[in-house]
């Protein structure tokens, strides 16, 4: 069943007198427990895809429907509110809160969108850390972790409230090659655990290796995709990372 429906997408910006097609009339699906890459060069349209299917942004033109809703039409509050109920976002920048540890960055959206008592966000906190390796780090401020370490704890925070879609843009940029693919990699397994669709933009050829379906955008074109099986991992993540 498709968690996500794009039809004639099509998306516009005013830059002064000109006006610069992000994205150019594309139509596709995305299955529930996909794992997705959106791929292509810096400007191809890879951000500007995921915040219309995260409601951040409203086409010009075409429809986009997420678990059966048109979010389209969705104005800033509505977008605001749907996003709490169903996604979860994983971003470049990492976007933790310098001043909260990381158990409290990952237990903010619970305060701000679950409305759960203090044990059951302590249950559902405790555990996402521990999948993600990081339970023993939960104390510590974003200064005093690897950059690993924060895009492990962004994933957290991302999966706490067990939404049914995760967006994550560009989510290892500012990462080394090995722990990017491993956050890639434990990314996947939070997929298979959870039954979590995942949705990522890259532009790194090792990162799109550990995708099973890619969207190649180009100029704001859908060039072509490919469905692929991705490479088994050798053994669990580095825990160091």
């Amino acid at each position: 069943m498709a968690l996500v429906e794009i039809e004639n997408i099509t998306k516009n910006y005013q830059m002064g007198e000109i006006q610069v097609q992000a994205l150019r009339n594309i139509t596709l699906s995305i299955e529930e427990a996909a794992f997705v890459s959106f791929v292509g060069p810096s400007g191809s349209g890879k951000t500007t895809m995921l915040n219309l299917i995260g409601c951040l942004d409203r086409p010009t033109e075409g429809k986009i429907a997420v678990d059966g809703k048109d979010v389209s039409t969705l104005d800033r509050k509505q977008g605001a509110i749907f996003r709490g109920s169903l996604l979860g976002y994983i971003f470049q920048a990492f976007n933790l809160f310098p001043v909260l540890t990381a158990y409290e960055n990952v237990e903010y959206p619970l305060v701000m969108v679950k409305n759960e008592s203090p044990a059951r966000r302590k249950k559902h906190v405790l555990e996402v850390l521990n999948a993600v390796g990081m339970i023993n780090q939960k104390d510590k401020r974003p200064d005093q972790l690897s950059g690993g370490q924060k895009q492990r704890i962004a994933v957290a925070r991302a999966l706490v409230t067990r939404p049914k879609l995760v967006l994550a843009d560009e989510p290892t940029a500012n990462l080394d090659r090995k722990t990017a693919v491993n956050i890639i990699r434990l990314m996947r397994e939070m997929r298979d655990e959870f039954n979590t669709t995942f949705i990522f933009s890259t532009h790194d050829p090792g990162v799109m290796e550990e995708a099973e379906v890619i969207h190649t955008l180009e100029d704001g074109r859908l060039s072509h995709s490919k469905q692929r099986l991705a490479s088994v991992p050798e053994g669990k993540n580095d825990s160091n990372i």
